[in-house]
């Protein structure tokens, strides 16, 4: 059976907020938030926490030792190496890539972009991408999901910094901005992009893609810890988000000022 294994990217060393990955929301760090959530997806084989080898991610990997939770260490600004050899060490097939700030992820988005990459052949297949080729869910709730053949190539041809710091723009950043959006009904839309990779952008019934639900800043830490604080434990559903945010439309305005990074914003510490 192939391997599918979530690889989740958390270091300390935020620039807006240091240390997110292990601040609390509702009595649990927030890395714990992601990796329980992760493990809930029927599709995945492991997860695993990477991490860097900076002294400053000691207590991310002490964190994950406490708790039992895979930890592998690697380069704290070549986030693709990073990637690469946390893929290779567990022998992943497929890799589900999420980020240590997205408390709210879902299991189920993640199981359907799994099968989405599988039945569509695809090299990478994501719910949500950068501007401007635009995002349908909220912002939270991201999954990127690529083979380990294709994480090779990339590991091996991306040499622009922002490609070694996020990951995947290699495979999608040279598709015309128009390329991926919905079809009328049909909420997947693909390409093969100048690259050579087939890649699939999968979109929500909505756009919603103007929700903020991740954790970059103070005011979105507050508005996690507001969101959390409605549900009786971590089972719910990214549409239970969905209903309260409609329902109580004033706790979008906790984080409505923040500015969303993009995908050339690089870390230049």
């Amino acid at each position: 059976m192939p391997h599918k294994n979530v690889i989740i990217q958390a270091r300390m060393s935020s620039s807006r907020l240091p240390g997110k990955v292990l601040r609390e929301i509702a009595g649990r760090p927030m890395l714990g938030w992601v990796v329980e959530r992760a493990r809930r997806a029927q599709t995945i084989s492991q997860v695993i926490v990477a991490t860097t080898t900076d002294p400053s991610d000691d207590p991310v990997v002490a964190f994950c030792r406490a708790q039992g939770y895979a930890c592998i260490r690697g380069s704290l600004n070549d986030v693709l190496e990073r990637y690469y050899q946390a893929a290779r060490r567990t022998h992943a097939d497929v890799i589900v890539r999420l980020t240590a700030d997205c408390p709210f992820i879902d299991p189920v988005l993640m199981d359907e972009a799994v099968n989405a990459l599988h039945t569509g052949g695809y090299d990478f297949l994501a719910n949500r991408l950068p501007q401007p080729w635009g995002r349908t869910y909220p912002i939270g709730l991201d999954v990127e999901v690529f083979t380990f053949a294709a994480l090779e190539t990339a590991r091996e041809q991306a040499n622009e910094a922002h490609q070694r710091e996020h990951v995947t723009p290699y495979f999608y950043e040279d598709v015309p901005e128009d390329a991926l959006k919905p079809d009328s009904d049909v909420r997947r839309a693909e390409v093969v992009t100048p690259r050579g990779f087939r890649i699939a952008l999968l979109h929500a019934p909505a756009d919603y893609g103007h929700l903020r639900w991740t954790v970059d800043t103070a005011e979105d830490l507050e508005l996690a810890r507001r969101i959390a604080a409605y549900f009786s434990d971590d089972t719910f559903v990214w549409k239970d988000v969905l209903h309260l945010m409609e329902t109580h439309p004033q706790l979008a305005q906790i984080n409505a000022a923040v500015h969303h990074k993009t995908h050339l914003d690089v870390d230049d510490r």
